[in-house]
Formats: C-alpha cells, sequence, structure tokens
C-alpha cells in the first residue's frame, strides 16, 4: 500500500523539477563531479524541502538588489513563465552539485554566455551588467545563506560551524566559476557580504510586483498546491527580518509558529517519499 504512495509523491514532485516535455530527468549522482559523496553540498542540495524553501526566501532576497531585479525585469519571461523560469534554476543546482565536471562545466558555461549578453539602465539612469562580479556575489550569496538557512532549520539544527563553513567553501568554487567576486568561504564572510550590500537595497513597486507574482504563483498539479503554499510561506518566515520589513510581509508569530509545523511535516513527508531514491 505505501509503496505505490510513496513511488506517486515521488513522481509528482519530481515532475515539478524536470521538463518532461523536452526530455528531461532526474540528474543521476555522479562521484566524479565537483564535490562527491562526502561534501556538505550533497546533503544540504540534496533535501528538497529545505531546497524550496530556501529558494523562495532567496529569490525574495536578490530582487531587493535593483540591478538584480532590473536584469530580471528587463530581460527575462518570468511573467509569462514563471515554472520555467524557477525548473531551470533548481536543474542548473542539480547539475552543477551532482552532475559530472563536464555537464557542471557546460552548465555553468551557458549561464555565463547568457550574462555576457544583458545589460541596461536602471531607472534612476545607471547602467547595469548581468555579468557585474558584486551583482553575481549578491544572487551567491543570498542562495547559499538561504539554502543553508533552511537547511539547519528543518534537517540539521545542531550542524556544526565548521559544517557551515566547508558548505560555503564547496559552492564557493561554483560562485567563482560564474564570476562572483568577492565569493565568501565562510559563514561568517556571507553575512559580513550581506551586510555591506544592505546600503544599496531597494524596495519599490517593481520589487513588489516581482515578489507578488513569486508569491501568488499557482501549482501546475492541483495536489502539490497545499506543498507549495506552505512551501512560500516557509520561505518568508525564513527571511531575515529587516528583508520581511522591506517587502512589507508581517506573518504573525502565531503563523510563522504554524508554518514551521508544517514545514517539518512537508520535509518529513518527501524525505520518506524519496528515500532511497538518490
Amino acid at each position: 500500500m505505501l509503496g505505490p504512495l510513496r513511488t506517486r509523491i515521488a513522481r509528482k514532485v519530481s515532475g515539478v523539477f524536470n521538463d518532461t516535455t523536452r526530455g528531461e530527468q532526474p540528474v543521476t549522482r555522479r562521484p566524479d563531479g565537483l564535490f562527491g559523496p562526502e561534501a556538505v553540498a550533497w546533503a544540504v542540495h540534496g533535501d528538497v524541502t529545505t531546497m524550496m524553501i530556501g529558494g523562495v526566501s532567496s529569490l525574495l532576497l536578490q530582487m531587493l538588489h535593483p540591478a538584480v531585479l532590473a536584469g530580471v525585469w528587463d530581460h527575462s519571461n518570468f511573467r509569462a513563465d514563471m515554472h520555467g523560469r524557477l525548473r531551470r534554476t533548481a536543474r542548473f543546482i542539480a547539475i552543477t552539485t551532482y552532475g559530472s565536471r563536464e555537464e557542471a562545466g557546460a552548465a555553468i558555461d551557458r549561464v555565463n554566455h547568457i550574462h555576457a549578453d544583458i545589460g541596461g539602465v536602471l531607472p534612476d539612469g545607471r547602467p547595469y551588467r548581468a555579468d557585474d562580479p558584486s551583482l553575481l556575489a549578491w544572487v551567491h550569496v543570498t542562495e547559499a545563506l538561504s539554502f543553508l538557512a533552511a537547511w539547519r532549520r528543518y534537517a540539521e539544527p545542531a550542524m556544526s560551524e565548521a559544517r557551515q563553513d566547508r558548505y560555503f567553501a564547496e559552492v564557493g568554487q561554483i560562485g567563482r566559476a560564474l564570476g562572483a567576486d568577492p565569493v565568501p568561504t565562510t559563514r561568517a564572510e556571507a553575512e559580513a557580504l550581506v551586510t555591506a550590500m544592505r546600503p544599496q537595497l531597494r524596495a519599490d513597486a517593481r520589487t513588489h510586483t516581482v515578489a507578488d507574482m513569486v508569491l501568488t504563483q499557482r501549482a501546475q498539479d492541483l495536489l502539490l498546491e497545499p506543498a507549495l503554499g506552505l512551501t512560500l510561506r516557509a520561505g518568508i518566515d525564513l527571511l531575515p527580518e529587516w528583508a520581511r520589513e522591506m517587502h512589507g510581509l508581517a506573518p504573525s508569530p502565531i503563523e510563522r509558529h504554524a508554518v514551521r509545523i508544517g514545514a517539518h511535516g512537508l520535509a518529513r513527508t518527501l524525505r520518506w517519499a524519496f528515500a532511497r531514491r538518490s
């Protein structure tokens, strides 16, 4: 009885991250990739629930930088294909974490090629480019901090400082390959970079428009709608307080407590569904 249910859940969730119309299949874990089975990144990036929650939180953080937001606003089809954009990001993370070195390198080269052609002018007249090392550093550090924060909250609350620093050292090689600079190699360095960049952050009408699209998206499969809604609320809860305030998001303490209970339950369910499948 439980076997078919486990398979059904795993297939539905896997379909969210793999475009079957294009023949995409889950990325095969290769021990000869950038990291390997003993890497902290293999554990952190392998938990579906925490990666989804961390992904929502990182998106909300990234769009607070005007130039990052402008790149999405001016050059992305996110309005028409939100799910596709998120799927492509998730697949990039999976390939660079678990694929072979050749697969990871090819994925990084594709992103670098795309970034090289993206640029424009901010509403205040300042130019921006997607391959600006400081912008890439912001994207990298917000992703890494958010993924790790979700992992610590819902999977490994007693994670040692050494393992946290090892995670930043590991994923830093992807950030550097993408052209980010500076790239933190410890959690303390990552938090210091966010603090240093906070004066550059803004939340305006365009920020709120994009955030609203992220937070009001609907699941393509109605059966996954409750899980998506819970994931979105957990992503808001994961944000630093200052970021929630910039977005105008103020969940009550009771709501945040309920969300954490629900997210823990979702994480346990998906770990059960994907057990022995990685």
